[in-house]
């Protein structure tokens, strides 16, 4: 079996190597962090991703390449290509990680998006509110994620606010100004496309976010079979139009009925996480079998699934380990604040099972605003 090399080695290279050993896939990762937790089941090169030295010893070793992170700079993805083919390819890469470049493409595709404005100086911030309006949020169009590098503005006045948290990078990542979407709800499709094109996704996945961070997703989303299938078309058009091949996420937010797409992650995603345990085949093995030329496999679920984050410390597993259907993944990582440490996936063969189950492991961890609003989305839609 071949070797596959993961340009990052964070949790989601851990999964994926979790995921791959069963296949008698080997793999090689390249982190610039020497403690970085993958490195706990797979070997690794430590180096930075610009390293040319780094890159030429993990190509050596690798047969084909992916990525666990999508900061990854697009010009080592385009190096490694000399070596091993890279999946997804490094266009792919560059387009997700240009907030412009991406609401160009959505809007080529004709999937609606929040208006929006590139800023460049002072001035033009000034321009794209009014172009815009407000509220709004500044963000760079680079380098952002987890509710990093963004500033909300409520009206005009906080103009000058903005420029100062962000203006200095304007010349580094570049800006952009986004309409802030008075949503409903977070959805997200989780999708994966072999290299022949074949195209298979998850069930469409409700999200909630604390802070920005990811905290709690639920499958499969309480929305009719109408909204599931336009939400994957856009997801498939996405996927066409960038010859895509892996897994990739396509973050959506649901105002008024109408879907509007906020950003697609080039990589496994946070809020596919159920799918090792509710899922036929998890969004991890599957982006190994599409990057290695193998079939995909079923991306049917298994009932009802709700993953939790844990950030910045773990908790103890015992209250989630004591229900039938849950399941305890420790990330390895040390303690720190706002640090995705690990998650939990509470599954169930019914909505109202599931909502008791949250509830028990809530009150039992002190987490009870946390499974708070799953519980009232199960309750409200339990069947």
């Amino acid at each position: 079996m071949k070797t596959v090399g993961i340009l990052g080695g964070g949790q989601l290279a851990r999964m994926m190597v979790l995921a791959g050993t069963p296949l008698g896939v080997r793999f090689v990762v390249l982190d610039p962090a020497a403690d970085a937790c993958a490195s706990q089941v797979a070997p690794m090169v430590a180096g930075s991703f610009a390293d040319t030295q780094a890159l030429d010893e993990f190509a050596s070793r690798a047969d084909v390449a992916t990525f666990d992170f999508e900061n990854v700079p697009s010009a080592s993805a385009e190096s490694l290509l000399k070596r091993v083919p890279v999946f997804p390819n490094p266009r792919a890469l560059a387009v997700a990680q240009d907030r412009l470049a991406e609401k160009t493409l959505f809007g080529e595709l004709d999937i609606p998006v929040a208006p929006f404005a590139v800023v460049d100086n002072r001035a033009q911030l000034d321009e794209a509110i009014a172009k815009v309006g407000t509220p709004c949020i500044l963000k760079t169009r680079r380098l952002g994620y987890d509710g990093k590098g963004q500033f909300r503005l409520l009206s005009s006045d906080d103009a000058d606010a903005a420029w100062d948290a962000l203006g200095a990078q304007a010349s580094r990542v570049g800006l952009i100004l986004e309409g802030f979407v008075e949503f409903d709800r977070e959805l997200s499709v989780v999708a994966v496309r072999d290299r022949h094109g074949e195209f298979r996704s998850w069930p469409v996945t409700e999200n909630w976010h604390v802070d920005g961070v990811l905290s709690a997703s639920l499958a499969p989303a309480s929305v009719s079979d109408a909204m599931a299938a336009v939400a994957t078309r856009h997801a498939r058009k996405v996927a066409d139009a960038l010859d895509y091949v892996g897994v990739f996420a396509l973050e959506l937010f649901c105002r008024n009925g109408e879907l509007l797409a906020n950003e697609m992650a080039p990589r496994v995603h946070n809020s596919g996480h159920w799918t090792i345990e509710g899922a036929e085949t998890s969004q991890f093995q599957n982006h190994l079998r599409a990057v290695l030329g193998l079939p995909l496999g079923a991306t049917r679920m298994l009932g009802h699934a709700c993953m939790l984050n844990w950030i910045g410390k773990m908790p103890a597993p015992e209250a989630v380990l004591a229900e039938p259907s849950g399941h305890w993944h420790d990330y390895g990582k040390a303690a720190r604040e706002g640090r995705k440490v690990g998650h939990a996936t509470l599954r169930a063969d019914s909505r109202q099972e599931l909502a008791q189950a949250l509830e028990r492991v809530g009150v039992a961890l002190g987490r009870q605003e946390q499974v708070a609003p799953v519980i009232a989305r199960l309750q409200a839609t339990a069947s």
